[in-house]
Parts: structure tokens; C-alpha cells; sequence
């Protein structure tokens, strides 16, 4: 597994961003690069189950089955990934599971109300083109919803 990693600079402070790339509504709006249906259901306290979805092209769940390691707000969120859905179920062993344990990192750091959001993603080399294409797009939203009335 190779860890990837992917910064952008966004013109607000750290909790707004950490609100936005968290919050039901603006994470669906910037995960759609990754499916165009894409939620979660659970929370994001330390300890909790997470479920990452989207449709797939027979409108049918799919996604990731996830555990939320660490959350210190406005600083740092730790994934750790163990299985998918597929037909509603969780699958979280077998060969189609070799990147169990895999992680994905937010890290919040804010200087003089600029905000630097890092994602430390580990992934397997058949995803590594994909996420290198897809994360700074999904970034690049965040930081628009994230800037988007920065006066209030």
C-alpha cells in the first residue's frame, strides 16, 4: 500500500473547513467528483462505525465500511478503512479486501485565517492514477463551498 498525499490552501479558518469537509450537505457536494450520489451515514466521533456510499450505475448501495479512529475538531480526523457494501452487505474479508486497515487523514492547519487541508490517503497501486486525478477536484470544491460567504 502507498501512502498518497494531497494539500490545498482555503481562505477561511479552520473550523469553517473542517465544518464544511464534514458536514452532511457540503461532503456530498464536494465527494461527487468521486460518485455523484455520494453520502455517509454514522458520525464522526472517535470510535464510530462509518458508512461512506454512493449508487452504483444499477442504483444499488455501494461503498466503504469505515472506522473513525481519531477526531480532534478543527485539527484532525483519522479513517481507518475495513471492508465495502455490496447488495447491502458488509464485506470486510477475502482477496477483495486486501486494503483493510488502510487509512485516510484530515489535517487542519490554520495561519493568520488561511487554512492548509492535508489528506494523508494510503491506497493500492490499481487506485493510485484514480485518487491522483480525483482528490485535487474534490479539493478543489471544498475549497470553494469552504470560501463561499467567508464574511459571516
Amino acid at each position: 500500500m502507498e501512502r498518497l498525499n494531497f494539500q490545498i490552501e482555503i481562505n477561511t479558518d479552520a473550523k469553517k473547513a473542517y465544518e464544511v469537509m464534514l458536514g452532511p450537505a457540503t461532503f456530498r457536494q464536494w465527494t461527487s467528483v468521486f460518485n455523484a450520489s455520494s453520502y455517509y451515514e454514522g458520525n464522526w466521533e472517535k470510535g464510530s462505525k462509518m458508512y461512506f456510499i454512493g449508487l452504483n450505475e444499477n442504483s444499488r448501495k455501494e461503498g466503504m465500511v469505515s472506522k473513525v479512529l481519531e477526531n480532534i475538531p478543527n485539527k484532525y480526523v483519522s479513517i481507518e478503512h475495513q471492508g465495502y457494501i455490496e447488495d447491502d452487505q458488509e464485506i470486510t474479508d477475502g482477496e477483495h479486501v486486501s486494503w483493510k486497515g488502510a487509512r485516510e487523514n484530515y489535517i487542519f492547519e490554520e495561519n493568520n485565517g488561511v487554512t492548509t487541508v492535508t489528506v494523508e490517503l494510503d491506497t493500492e497501486q490499481n487506485f493510485k492514477e484514480y485518487f491522483e486525478k480525483t482528490y485535487p477536484e474534490a479539493l478543489q470544491t471544498l475549497k470553494m463551498l469552504a470560501e463561499v460567504n467567508n464574511d459571516e
